[in-house]
């Protein structure tokens, strides 16, 4: 009787959704150590941490894993690994001003990336505050698709 293993089934749907869940708590992990690294691990008192907290809390993320994620930042965890939020900036084809804001734990390694793909794409990696002059920090929307055609909503955003 092949394929009637229910076990088999079970295993292959369980390994898809654990990697998923995995991936996501790993974003959020980094999003809580670079909050709690840059203003503080009391959540009351940092409010990008409690914001980076309450995702965490609305995707089912378990309790140690957020506990553990500050402890980190705050250098009372066992784990080595830094990471680090940095801003580089750039000219892309046609002379286009880009502004990237990157999360890693090896600038070396991701400052050669980056200057990668900026040369591939026609453009260049340029210095500190090159074209940092042009933008203005501003908020984060989240806005939900609802099915919708990403493109088409971005251009209604955009006017």
């Amino acid at each position: 009787m092949s394929g009637h293993s229910k076990w088999a089934q079970i295993k292959r749907q369980k390994g898809a959704n654990d990697t998923k869940r995995g991936q996501i708590f790993t974003k959020l992990a980094r999003e809580i150590t670079i909050a709690a690294r840059q203003g503080g691990g009391d959540p009351d008192a940092n409010f990008r941490l409690r914001l980076a907290v309450q995702r965490a809390r609305g995707m089912n993320m378990p309790a140690d894993n957020i506990n553990r994620a500050i402890a980190r930042a705050t250098g009372t965890g066992d784990d080595g690994s830094s990471l680090d939020e940095v801003i580089y900036e750039g000219y892309g084809a046609g002379g286009v001003a880009i502004f990237v804001e990157v999360l890693t734990d090896n600038r070396n390694r991701t400052v050669a990336e980056l200057r990668n793909v900026f040369t591939r794409g026609g453009g260049n990696l340029g210095e500190s505050g090159s074209v940092g002059w042009i933008f203005e920090p501003r908020g984060l929307l989240v806005v939900p698709t609802n099915g919708a055609d990403v493109d088409e909503l971005t251009l209604v955003l955009v006017h």
